[in-house]
């Protein structure tokens, strides 16, 4: 009877400099990454293959397998049931593409995760989809360091006041946040700033940061109504100089 599937699901932070010896010594021991490719010429892939690169095994870097990503509906004014309901579509169709792999190749496969597995990724739920699809598999999951970890540091600062809670949630979710009464809150997966919904936070302070421990690394802070073209400068700064922009910010109440 076969062995089941190996998968390591790692947190790779956002580049090869925040791996751990940990997981460095997983990616050594996979037999292949797989590896979504969003577009020809995906800088997130040519990146995933940096860190292969810079952490390679006796008989050198591990073999990157690239997957073309499917597409995802990515409407502007879809609800947030129409945005969950996409992303399932997505997931779904992922999990389908990579099980296909698995099966034909079976072995070791290494998952390169952005930031940490815990934190807004859904490796792990795709894996699950996979297992659900009939692919025999054991997986493991090694953590990494995790963009509100980058953004803290990079602002030298203490997500949160002394003996207070840190509200984590996304651009999307900002004013439920807010209607909540919550008054110290990180959003991660955001759109651009002209698409997020700022109202009565002009006076809160902001700390934002893009594409943290990239080449085109950005930060802003300040009063949230005073910075906001920053922020967009920025951002759009950061896009044109790595082709790709990830960015977060923690907004407190003063």
């Amino acid at each position: 009877m076969p062995e089941p599937v190996k998968v390591r699901i790692l947190g790779v932070g956002m580049g090869p400099q925040h791996v751990t010896a940990e997981v460095a010594e997983a990616l050594r021991s996979a037999d292949y990454v797989l590896a979504a490719e969003k577009a020809d010429g995906d800088p997130l892939l040519a990146l995933r293959r940096e860190i292969v690169a810079a952490h390679p095994g006796a008989a050198g870097p591990v073999e990157v397998v690239a997957v073309r990503d499917p597409e995802r509906d990515r409407s502007a004014g879809l609800t947030t049931g129409g945005y969950e309901s996409a992303v399932t579509d997505w997931h779904d169709a992922r999990a389908a593409r990579y099980a296909a792999v698995l099966q034909q190749r079976a072995g070791t496969a290494a998952f390169l995760v952005w930031g940490d597995p815990s934190l807004y990724d859904s490796t792990i739920r795709i894996v699950e989809k996979v297992r659900a699809l009939g692919v025999d598999l054991d997986y493991d999951v090694l953590p990494g360091i995790s963009a509100p970890q980058l953004l803290a540091a990079r602002h030298r600062m203490v997500l949160h006041d002394v003996g207070r809670p840190v509200h984590l949630t996304t651009g999307r979710r900002l004013q439920e946040a807010v209607a909540a009464g919550l008054d110290n809150i990180l959003a991660m997966l955001n759109p651009p700033p002209e698409r997020l919904d700022f109202t009565g936070l002009a006076d809160w302070t902001i700390w934002w940061g893009a594409n943290l421990g990239a080449a085109g690394e950005r930060l802003v802070t300040g009063r949230l109504g005073d910075v906001l073209p920053a922020i967009a400068e920025a951002r759009a700064a950061a896009q044109a100089q790595d082709g790709w922009v990830m960015d977060l910010f923690l907004v407190r109440r003063t």
